[in-house]
């Protein structure tokens, strides 16, 4: 059963000129996204615009649209989300203390972060082989308050332990599309990150 506010949007436009019609439909993606606080799949695009209408090609105008203006069309997680352009940063700070993307992150919680992200799904075992020592419950906990990371399947090992995977607020934080544009091995020892 169709919800009622779904029945009522006329989805193709058909009363309307091909080039309005398809301005109306980026301007219904831009609302979605400016009303999203986390990023919105391709799906729930598609249920604004109409049958024939191609959601990477509004979404291509739209952003083409916002070219030169304070914010952007960001495809990270698996979907898309309207961000402040990282240069108005400090703007934005400076005007209201809002917007500051810290996480208090210090350099060894980073590295278990990117220990998790590389190895998941891995236990506090699996990241304790990793680091020589164990990873206080206290950084599982803090990674996990700030949503950066989630509870993965039980370990099929003896007592079933934990398990700890990224999560989509990880992705969005870091700027990533998906786990596969985490840098690789070669581009980490590049930047002086790991060694070989």
């Amino acid at each position: 059963m169709k919800d009622h506010a779904e029945t009522d949007l006329d989805r193709e436009l058909e009363d309307l000129p091909a080039d309005l019609r398809w301005r109306e439909w980026m301007r219904r993606i831009e609302a979605v996204l400016f009303a999203s606080a986390s990023p919105v799949p391709r799906d729930d695009l598609a249920r604004v615009v109409g049958q024939g209408a191609s959601v990477d090609l509004l979404i291509d105008d739209l952003a083409a649209d916002l070219e030169g203006r304070s914010f952007e069309v960001a495809k990270v997680a698996g979907g898309w989300m309207l961000r402040t352009r990282p240069a108005y940063a400090p703007a934005i700070r400076a005007a209201a203390d809002v917007g500051d993307q810290d996480l208090g992150l210090r350099e060894y919680d980073v590295a278990v972060l990117a220990a998790i992200a590389y190895h998941q799904p891995i236990t506090r075992d699996g990241l304790k082989d990793i680091f020589g020592k164990d990873v206080s419950r206290d950084l599982i906990g803090r990674l996990h308050a700030q949503g950066l990371i989630g509870t993965g399947p039980r370990s099929p090992r003896r007592g079933a332990p934990y398990t700890y995977v990224t999560t989509d607020r990880f992705l969005v934080t870091f700027d990533l599309e998906s786990l596969q544009d985490l840098p690789d091995r070669e581009q980490l020892e590049d930047a002086g990150v790991a060694t070989s």
